[in-house]
């Protein structure tokens, strides 16, 4: 279970501040512990802040320190330098309480922001010490919207060598990129960043701070800590996947509305997290403790192919499962919830597709399965079946103390009754890790790659592992439309092969391979 602490000084109007706490309510927090602090800096006790602590064990609230006039109106915002250094004293504060209790992250989050719900548990999976997410900002009426990351120095939107020389005109083509860069989903290194930031255990340890370096004259606090933390040899990275949205005058309210619309109201959900989707279907049966075994998967518009048939077979097997739905337009929810039966499931629906970001949607499935107390993660794709006889043996493979990785052969099928062998279609003579025992402390670390990044973190290989002869079927390949759908899908996802192997993409849709007939065991 991950530590969270989010945190926020806050100096705002009710109207906005409301609109702020109420997306912090609405956050998905699967396998994360929160808690929450507030330094209260308005000229008077805030009862939106003590009412949001009521009845809650997580939440602190310290006042703020001397009272000096802070205005916003429908221009900008204006900060005086004391004003400054009064926020950098607060935000190095809530970093003295992360490292001192413990925390694995600590978010900062300005308090006119509102927030989409899948923010914390997207940036946690990033596997980032230092990323903030980007929201886009009329900094002056007459401005565009701009966004509160930047390339370097006090607010440079353009890369540039340190003795270059542009002209007016390739300084706009490079800015224009840079923000053309930020439109599109995605996680970016940067120079600069703040206002929305989640921060490691690992880069608090090392000694970020807010505090000012006195020989440097850049206004505001977030550049002094953006600068100390690349003299640490930390990175900074926005990422654009879900941006909040940024109440800068009480005028933005009117479109707050159109906000919710898009992300808070895509499905029926729980109300108090209304981009979750949980489903705690039954008690189910229950295995010996440690042998557990925890089925995760990925989902998407899956109703009508092997899905039901996958999860049926699994039912027999699993004490439990984690569905992770990337936004399917279909009834697969419907079928998750049905085929699984009796068994604990935990499911979670994703408000926006990431399948053209795999990496995303693996880590995220991952902290969600281990946010439940795994014994056993065993990930299967909503194509890929054991052979029956697993129901029998597969129990016994976990009870077994002396492993932590359980690797098994992959056979692609081209049919019922055959599978693929030629040169490029040869996972069936290899073992690759499909069963995993969760070991709390393990510093686990992926492979940062959009596709074929691989369903475990890449350094499973420290643990102690076995290869099993027993088969998995992957019958995603066995209808010849689905075929075509996936050789257009690597071809849109990966056109140069960097991923993936060129010519495997092309040989998908050879009209004569080499197949093998399937024999049970």
């Amino acid at each position: 279970m991950l530590k969270v602490l989010v945190a926020s000084p806050v100096r705002q109007k009710p109207a906005v501040l409301k609109e702020f706490l109420w997306s912090l309510e609405q956050l998905e927090t699967t396998g994360m512990d929160l808690a929450f602090v507030f330094v209260d800096d308005n000229d008077e006790e805030s009862d939106l802040l003590r009412n949001f602590a009521a009845g809650r064990t997580n939440v602190r609230i310290f006042r703020g320190g001397t009272s000096e006039e802070y205005r916003c109106d429908e221009n900008t915002h204006h900060w005086r330098d004391s004003l400054v250094w009064k926020v950098a004293a607060y935000k190095d504060r809530f970093i003295d309480m992360a490292k001192d209790e413990g925390f694995n992250f600590l978010f900062l989050v300005d308090s006119d922001l509102v927030l989409h719900p899948k923010t914390l548990i997207h940036l946690a999976g990033l596997g980032k010490d230092i990323v903030s997410e980007v929201f886009w900002t009329r900094w002056q009426p007459e401005l565009p919207p701009l966004p509160q990351v930047w390339v370097a120095h006090d607010y440079r939107l353009y890369e540039a060598q340190r003795d270059e020389v542009l002209d007016n005109d390739e300084m706009v083509r490079r800015i224009s990129a840079f923000l053309k860069m930020l439109q599109q989903p995605g996680t970016y290194k940067v120079g600069g960043l703040g206002a929305c930031t989640l921060i490691s255990r690992k880069a608090i340890l090392m000694g970020v701070s807010f505090k000012e370096i006195y020989n440097l004259d850049l206004t505001g606090e977030d550049r002094h800590f953006c600068i100390r933390a690349a003299a640490l040899g930390l990175e900074l990275y926005a990422d654009t996947y879900y941006p909040p949205y940024h109440i800068y005058r009480e005028s933005e309210l009117a479109g707050l509305e159109a906000y919710k619309n898009r992300h808070f109201s895509a499905a029926p959900q729980p109300a108090s997290q209304e981009a979750l989707q949980v489903k705690v279907q039954a008690a189910g049966r229950r295995a010996k403790r440690g042998s557990r075994i925890t089925l995760a998967m990925l989902v998407r518009n899956e109703a009508g192919r092997y899905l039901e048939r996958v999860l049926k077979h699994a039912a027999r097997y699993v004490d439990s499962a984690v569905i992770l739905d990337d936004a399917s337009d279909d009834n697969t929810v419907e079928v998750c919830r049905t085929a699984l039966g009796h068994i604990l499931l935990t499911l979670v629906s994703n408000g926006e597709p990431s399948f053209s970001n795999e990496i995303v949607l693996r880590k995220q499935l991952w902290n969600l399965a281990v946010g439940t107390d795994p014994d056993w993660i065993l990930v299967l794709d909503a194509d890929e079946i054991f052979e029956d006889r697993a129901v029998q043996e597969l129990r016994g493979l976990a009870a077994n103390p002396g492993v932590e990785v359980y690797s098994f052969r992959l056979y692609d099928m081209w049919d019922e009754q055959r599978y693929r062998e030629d040169a490029y279609w040869t996972a069936h003579r290899y073992h690759r890790p499909f069963m995993v025992r969760h070991v709390p402390g393990f510093n686990y670390e992926w492979q940062e790659t959009p596709q074929h990044c691989g369903r475990f973190p890449r350094n499973i290989t420290q643990l102690k592992g076995a290869a099993s002869d027993l088969r998995v079927k992957h019958l995603g390949w066995m209808k010849p439309a689905d075929r075509l759908a996936k050789y257009y899908r690597y071809k849109q996802l990966d056109p140069q092969g960097r991923y993936g192997i060129m010519e495997q993409y092309l040989s998908i849709l050879d009209p004569k391979p080499n197949l093998v007939a399937w024999t049970e065991d």
